[in-house]
């Protein structure tokens, strides 16, 4: 979280520097409205974000006011550099702790397709607890109306959560359970299909083959989790996020805002933002899975 406070700083010093002087007005998903935005954030990156798309707008709109406000590629890519940098720790946490929690299991008797997914499992709560303050943080700066120029700094917005709620669960480490779940069950269901699946489907002699095979299967467990997960990240965007009644807290409980999405919105509702999630994390869990077992591979051959 350090690493990306400095480098939002470090982005909007440089934006103003570069006298963006209709910014306040073009930045803003709303258009024309005094800077204030109705709908999503432009700040968000192209289906990064699920607190950009669950309020109101849906995708093909939200693409439009993106792009149509601040260009193609400003609107779209806008501040990029600190989730680039934030994402770096959080995958290295999610791939080393699968490692250590697969090689604890090895001295117990468990199934290797067990093994893989109770792994996965270990390594998703681990990480859960590592990002859940930069999450917290990063769910209210983009459900922020204010314009991007008007909107203090990630260490600044840190500050002002612990000065008013502390660290705890409604503070800081608010929607811990929820982060929990998300993460938990996203990387059972990742690790646990891929490696499970992968063990089945003949091995290629032909590289491209090879590749294109193991790349199918990542899509797919990817794309899977994402379905199987969201429920606990529309949980998470409610908690964390800004509450319906200013001053009165709806959603407090992962479970319990389920059950009240549920009973409120129908069942439709907890799989708000899917579609973008999925075209992130079936591609990008694809990616990152094909990276981690080749570079694993060519550290085992020459370390």
């Amino acid at each position: 979280m350090l690493l990306s406070v400095v480098y939002k700083d470090w982005v909007l010093h440089s934006l103003q520097k570069r006298s963006w002087t209709d910014f306040s007005s073009r930045g803003s998903c709303s258009g024309r409205t005094g800077g204030k935005s109705k709908g999503i954030d432009s700040s968000c990156f192209p289906f990064a974000s699920k607190a950009c798309l669950r309020p109101r707008e849906l995708p093909a709109k939200s693409v439009h006011l993106l792009s149509g406000s601040s260009g193609w590629l400003f609107g779209f890519y806008k501040g990029i550099l600190p989730p680039i940098l934030a994402e770096t720790p959080k995958r290295a946490v999610k791939f080393f702790t699968f490692e250590q929690y697969k090689k604890l299991l090895g001295y117990v008797s468990l199934s290797p397709g067990l093994t893989f997914a109770i792994a996965g499992l270990g390594s998703g709560l681990t990480e859960a607890i590592v990002v859940n303050p930069s999450e917290v943080v990063k769910v209210g700066l983009q459900a922020s109306r204010d314009t991007f120029t008007e909107q203090p700094s990630t260490l600044a917005y840190a500050r002002q959560i612990i000065k008013k709620e502390g660290l705890g669960r409604r503070g800081l480490n608010k929607g811990l359970t929820a982060t929990l779940g998300r993460h938990g069950v996203f990387n059972m269901v990742y690790f646990g299909f891929y490696f499970n699946v992968k063990s089945i489907v003949p091995v290629h002699k032909d590289p491209t083959l090879e590749f294109l095979r193991k790349f199918g299967i990542g899509l797919l467990s990817g794309t899977i989790a994402s379905v199987i997960n969201i429920p606990f990240d529309v949980a998470k965007s409610r908690i964390q996020g800004p509450q319906p009644v200013p001053g009165e807290i709806k959603y407090r409980t992962c479970f319990k805002t389920m059950a009240t999405v549920y009973q409120e919105e129908g069942i439709l509702a907890l799989y708000k933002g899917l579609l973008p999630k999925i075209m992130r994390l079936g591609p990008g869990g694809a990616v990152m899975l094909l990276v981690y077992e080749y570079t694993y591979s060519w550290l085992k051959e020459n370390w």
